[in-house]
């Protein structure tokens, strides 16, 4: 399983670069936001950074706007994917983008019946937000596995993100059912080396070592 970081802060993404374990990378306008600073320099200094996919997102909300800054926004690199919101216009969007060799990353995904529209249209990645369905008593991680499951049975080429990660469990149940990607916030990925029983063990060592003959 691939893991991209979720954020816009290049200083996170350098960290996570440094650990060994970054794939790819997923932005929005919020993380772009939060930066506050102009959106292409924080995307081409990402882009630097990172050899993997890097997911930037249109703002349109028309096919043709979507399409005219999709392939605006692809020629900032040949590692731009672009994220399109699972609307009937982004669907129309990626059709034409597919047709172009434009990789797509349909984002804003809450149902299986979205994903299946998604991987119809050509869509290169696939985006189930699983924390915003857990936050509305819906099982988020059921979604993937239905998703996973229709992929498998019709051979759809798209890939699945689990995205809008909350906790190292999401992480760990979408290896278990097979997505192809998690993308986290840097302070999951942080938590996903971390274990009480591990500093617990680190400091017993320690101690331990303090008694030995010098």
């Amino acid at each position: 399983m691939k893991l991209f970081i979720d954020t816009a802060d290049i200083n996170e993404i350098r960290e996570a670069n440094k650990i060994g374990v970054l794939d790819g990378v997923t932005t929005n306008p919020t993380l772009a936001a939060r930066t506050g600073r102009d959106f292409k320099s924080v995307a081409a200094e990402i882009l630097r950074e990172v050899d993997g996919p890097v997911s930037l997102e249109v703002l349109s909300l028309d096919t043709a706007g979507m399409v005219r800054e999709a392939r605006e926004t692809a020629k900032l690199g040949d590692n731009v994917v672009v994220k399109i919101p699972m609307t009937v216009d982004g669907l129309k969007a990626v059709r034409e983008l597919d047709a172009d060799d434009v990789k797509t990353n349909v984002t804003l995904v809450f149902s299986a019946s979205q994903a299946v529209l998604a991987a119809k249209a050509g869509a290169t990645y696939v985006s189930p937000f699983v924390g915003r369905l857990d936050d509305i008593s819906e099982d988020g991680m059921a979604l993937v596995e239905q998703i996973i499951r229709i992929y498998e049975n019709y051979g759809y080429d798209s890939e699945v993100i689990v995205a809008s990660i909350r906790n190292p469990m999401h992480f760990v149940k979408a290896a278990l059912i097979g997505a192809d990607v998690c993308t986290l916030p840097f302070s999951v990925i942080k938590q996903l080396s971390q274990h009480p029983l591990t500093d617990i063990g680190m400091a017993r060592f320690l101690e331990d070592w303090k008694k030995v003959p010098k």
